[in-house]
């Protein structure tokens, strides 16, 4: 059996090796390193898979949720409402222009924010609500965005864990993931569901006067070189990265597809363990699984994950301190609850390994460890 890895990058490359070399080979013969004909090409092909009106590639998912927010000319006491939940980059880049977190808890179940909560949080400062869609589960985008137009807010959607989900609304009609706010935000990280070979990611709207706006403060804030009509900041998707995403984007959805085959795997070995919760899938989206994560339920989390680490599985903890416990948060962020399910659920997830690569023997190795430690605990 391979080395178990938490994400098999190596694997993966080795299935679409030469057309790798040949996209890089291309870059590195014409020399256009910077906003090469690969960059243009790849925003084009993403805005089709999407369907969505612009793309915007940027220098990683960071960067486009920051630019996100610069586009709005939002105001320094304004407040965004986000998931206290999730990785710290949506809710640092509002601490860094000098804007509100605003923390709300999540469902336990779903890990994603709930409606009551966003709602509960909305004051008259509130302008931007961030959902998050985490480990590749969808936020109830069909209801934010019917309250964020009640309440005249724009919507930022963070899709750096679920590129290429989509979402099922009450008519039936679909639409995918980052494309149903007013800006969609991802990550290329070479992690991603869509990874390239180091950083990288994209904005996403189908509003004409926000591209321009964003196309700008990715360039210094200029149309014209030389020429700056606002403050912006230099965030470029380089052109060795566009020529590899290109090469992934048309896997993107098979990839998918094995992640999703191997949660199902997981789920229908692990479900009936009393100690352990498997992750729900959520009937209005299609969940892409970046991240299969359990809920450990009888306090050994950290015990499991000792035992699985001893025995050459790695497993992570996503996330094990929420924000609005984390030093940087303490003066600028504001919740409006106790947030007591995103601390329980700090302590209770454990994830497994989740990648393109997993074969059935790793993943039946793993299941038994898992089976075994808590058979050896309650004996």
């Amino acid at each position: 059996m391979e080395k178990i890895q938490m994400v098999d990058l190596q694997t993966q490359h080795l299935h679409i090796k030469n057309e790798i070399d040949e996209a890089i080979n291309n870059v590195i013969n014409s020399a256009h390193f910077i906003n090469g004909e690969q960059v243009s090409e790849f925003a084009e092909s993403l805005a089709k898979y999407l369907g969505v009106k612009h793309v915007i590639p940027c220098a990683n998912g960071t960067d486009a949720l920051q630019i996100a927010l610069m586009s709005l000319n939002l105001k320094p006491s304004d407040e965004i409402i986000c998931p206290n939940f999730t990785f710290i980059s949506s809710a640092e880049v509002i601490g860094l222009l000098n804007l509100h977190p605003v923390l709300v808890d999540v469902d336990e179940n779903s890990f994603v924010s709930t409606l009551k909560n966003i709602e509960q949080a909305i004051t008259v400062k509130t302008k931007v609500i961030i959902p998050v869609h985490l480990f590749g589960q969808a936020a109830e985008m069909e209801a934010i965005m019917e309250l964020a137009k009640k309440y005249n807010l724009y919507v930022i959607e963070d899709t750096a864990q679920a590129l290429g989900s989509e979402y099922v609304f009450k008519d039936g009609s679909r639409k995918k993931l980052g494309t149903i706010g007013t800006i969609g935000c991802t990550s290329f990280f070479p992690s991603k569901n869509l990874g390239c070979y180091g950083d990288g990611g994209a904005l996403f709207t189908n509003d004409d006067t926000l591209f321009e706006n964003i196309k700008m403060i990715t360039n210094h804030g200029s149309k014209q070189k030389y020429y700056h009509k606002i403050i912006g900041c230099n965030s470029r998707l380089d052109t060795l990265q566009a020529a590899i995403l290109n090469v992934k984007l048309k896997y993107l959805d098979s990839y998918i597809e094995k992640r999703r085959k191997a949660a199902h795997y997981y789920t229908s070995q692990l479900q009936d363990l009393e100690q352990i919760i498997t992750p729900i899938e959520n009937e209005y989206s299609l969940h892409t699984y970046h991240q299969y994560t359990l809920k450990i339920i009888d306090g050994n989390r950290n015990a499991l994950k000792e035992y699985l680490n001893k025995k050459d599985i790695p497993a992570m903890i996503y996330y094990p301190v929420p924000l609005h416990k984390q030093e940087a948060f303490t003066t600028i962020a504001r919740s409006h609850s106790t947030l007591e399910i995103s601390e329980k659920l700090s302590e209770q997830v454990l994830s497994l390994p989740m990648h393109t690569e997993l074969t059935k023997e790793q993943q039946d190795y793993i299941i038994k460890a898992i089976k075994d430690f808590f058979e050896e605990n309650n004996s």
